[in-house]
């Protein structure tokens, strides 16, 4: 992918890029606007070819990150038609296409159930490629197998309805400008709301403290939601480890320890 844009418009241009890449991008950004995301403009759009406001840097502030917590919030709460169900487009119907998160393919199978979800779409695809790729070795692939069976059996579901989810929420999809926070690059889709937070956390987001600040302004968090964050990590580590290295298999295998232990 390689970018080129005139000074007041940035273009994401892939000649190779799947069918569905950009307009997935497109209307999951539609998706998470709608409900009040603070989402990056999109000015143009074609099959190899994305084009978005071009966005100016600004230091992180308190009052910017509190706003970002409560905007997060209500797009938690604007709800989703399933754990795993793909964004909606302008006409309410669901994208019919292939989504991603980042470059890799990622599924838009609807279930019942977050545990179910959870396990079977967004940790188990990634940790098998992991464990091809040589980032994970076969008995930490157990410890996250045992993990991701007590996942769908259903010990974490918490009777919560579907959120609406920006989907790869870590910090570098976090832009903060002079008007605050603008959502970039999202994976969006039907998830538990404590994945977006398990994200922000992961990699470090400035302010962290004051975007849950602002969160619970709107909507309280369950109680424990701070020793669930490593349950929530498991698809982003599953994600890096498929792709980015051993390190990655071995934060894997610690946060699903970590589950084990809840």
């Amino acid at each position: 992918m390689f970018v080129s844009a005139p000074s007041d418009i940035f273009v994401k241009r892939d000649p190779d890029a799947h069918p569905d890449f950009f307009a997935a991008e497109a209307t999951g950004l539609r998706w998470l606007g709608e409900a009040g995301a603070p989402v990056v403009r999109v000015l143009g759009l074609g099959p190899t070819y994305i084009e978005l406001e071009r966005l100016v840097a600004a230091r992180p502030t308190r009052s910017a990150a509190e706003r970002f917590g409560r905007e997060l919030a209500g797009v938690h709460a604007a709800g989703a038609l399933g754990f795993g169900a793909p964004p909606t487009g302008s006409d309410g119907t669901p994208f019919p296409g292939q989504l991603f998160i980042g470059s890799r393919p990622m599924s838009s199978t609807v279930h019942r159930t977050w545990g179910a979800f959870y396990a079977a779409e967004r940790v188990l695809p990634f940790l098998r490629i992991a464990v091809d790729a040589g980032n994970v070795t076969a008995a930490e692939a157990s410890t996250v197998e045992s993990a991701c069976a007590r996942v769908a059996a259903g010990e974490f579901d918490d009777g919560e309805p579907p959120s609406r989810l920006h989907g790869d929420l870590w910090n570098g999809n976090v832009f903060w400008t002079e008007a605050g926070v603008v959502l970039i690059d999202p994976a969006a889709h039907g998830g538990h709301r404590e994945t977006d937070l398990a994200m922000l956390a992961l990699f470090g987001c400035p302010g962290l403290d004051a975007v849950i600040e602002g969160y619970h302004d709107v909507r309280s968090l369950r109680g424990g939601w701070r020793e669930r964050i490593p349950l929530h990590q498991l698809h982003p580590l599953a994600i890096h480890a498929a792709g980015h290295g051993r390190s990655y298999g071995e934060a894997l295998h610690a946060a699903a320890v970590a589950v084990e232990r809840l």
